[in-house]
Protein backbone atom coordinates (compact mmCIF):
# COMPACT_ATOMS: atom_id res chain seq x y z
CA UNK A 1 0.00 0.00 0.00
CA UNK A 2 2.87 2.31 0.61
CA UNK A 3 4.60 1.78 -2.49
CA UNK A 4 1.14 2.87 -4.30
CA UNK A 5 0.73 5.94 -2.02
CA UNK A 6 4.58 7.07 -2.86
CA UNK A 7 3.98 6.51 -6.35
CA UNK A 8 1.12 8.56 -6.42
CA UNK A 9 2.81 11.50 -4.57
CA UNK A 10 5.29 11.17 -7.20
CA UNK A 11 3.09 12.03 -10.12
CA UNK A 12 0.92 14.65 -8.05
CA UNK A 13 4.35 16.39 -6.97
CA UNK A 14 5.87 16.58 -11.03
CA UNK A 15 2.38 17.97 -11.44
CA UNK A 16 2.48 20.87 -9.04
CA UNK A 17 6.08 21.24 -10.41
CA UNK A 18 4.56 21.49 -14.11
CA UNK A 19 1.89 24.27 -12.38
CA UNK A 20 4.32 26.14 -11.09
CA UNK A 21 6.78 26.89 -13.56
CA UNK A 22 4.20 26.65 -16.40
CA UNK A 23 3.69 30.29 -18.49
CA UNK A 24 -0.11 29.92 -17.58
CA UNK A 25 0.42 28.29 -14.34
CA UNK A 26 0.78 30.05 -10.78
CA UNK A 27 2.34 28.54 -8.06
CA UNK A 28 -1.03 29.11 -6.14
CA UNK A 29 -2.56 26.66 -8.56
CA UNK A 30 0.86 24.44 -7.95
CA UNK A 31 -0.14 24.59 -3.75
CA UNK A 32 -4.06 23.87 -4.65
CA UNK A 33 -3.00 20.66 -6.80
CA UNK A 34 -0.78 19.59 -4.33
CA UNK A 35 -3.35 19.61 -1.06
CA UNK A 36 -6.23 18.01 -3.73
CA UNK A 37 -4.63 16.28 -5.55
CA UNK A 38 -2.04 15.13 -2.88
CA UNK A 39 -2.85 15.43 0.57
CA UNK A 40 -6.77 14.91 0.79
CA UNK A 41 -6.77 11.85 -0.95
CA UNK A 42 -3.78 10.20 0.80
CA UNK A 43 -4.71 11.69 3.83
CA UNK A 44 -8.34 9.28 3.63
CA UNK A 45 -6.74 6.60 2.15
CA UNK A 46 -3.74 5.94 4.96
CA UNK A 47 -7.12 6.35 7.45
CA UNK A 48 -9.11 3.90 5.84
CA UNK A 49 -6.19 1.62 5.23
CA UNK A 50 -5.21 1.84 8.88
CA UNK A 51 -9.04 0.92 10.47
CA UNK A 52 -8.24 -3.19 10.71
CA UNK A 53 -4.79 -2.03 12.79
CA UNK A 54 -6.83 0.36 15.02
CA UNK A 55 -9.61 -2.43 15.54
CA UNK A 56 -7.21 -4.93 16.92
CA UNK A 57 -5.74 -2.80 19.34
CA UNK A 58 -8.55 -1.79 20.59
CA UNK A 59 -9.35 -5.77 21.09
CA UNK A 60 -6.14 -6.32 22.25
CA UNK A 61 -6.76 -3.26 24.85
CA UNK A 62 -9.82 -4.55 26.02
CA UNK A 63 -8.84 -8.26 26.33
CA UNK A 64 -5.82 -7.14 28.30
CA UNK A 65 -8.40 -5.26 30.40
CA UNK A 66 -10.58 -8.88 31.28
CA UNK A 67 -7.62 -10.62 31.59
CA UNK A 68 -6.37 -7.98 34.83
CA UNK A 69 -10.03 -8.14 36.00
CA UNK A 70 -10.13 -12.32 35.81
CA UNK A 71 -6.82 -12.07 37.35
CA UNK A 72 -7.74 -10.15 40.21
CA UNK A 73 -11.09 -11.71 40.61
CA UNK A 74 -9.20 -14.92 40.97
CA UNK A 75 -6.68 -13.43 44.02
CA UNK A 76 -9.75 -11.68 45.91
CA UNK A 77 -8.97 -7.87 45.42
CA UNK A 78 -10.86 -5.58 44.11
CA UNK A 79 -11.03 -4.14 40.65
CA UNK A 80 -9.25 -0.48 39.65
CA UNK A 81 -11.99 1.21 38.23
CA UNK A 82 -11.81 1.12 34.24
CA UNK A 83 -10.52 4.09 32.38
CA UNK A 84 -11.60 5.11 29.20
CA UNK A 85 -9.16 5.51 26.26
CA UNK A 86 -7.77 8.81 24.89
CA UNK A 87 -8.66 9.38 21.42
Amino acid sequence: MYLLLIGWLYVVLIMAVVEAVSPQGTVLGAVITLLLYGALPISILMYIGGTPARRRARRLAEQAQQDEEARQAAQGTTPLPAQTPRE
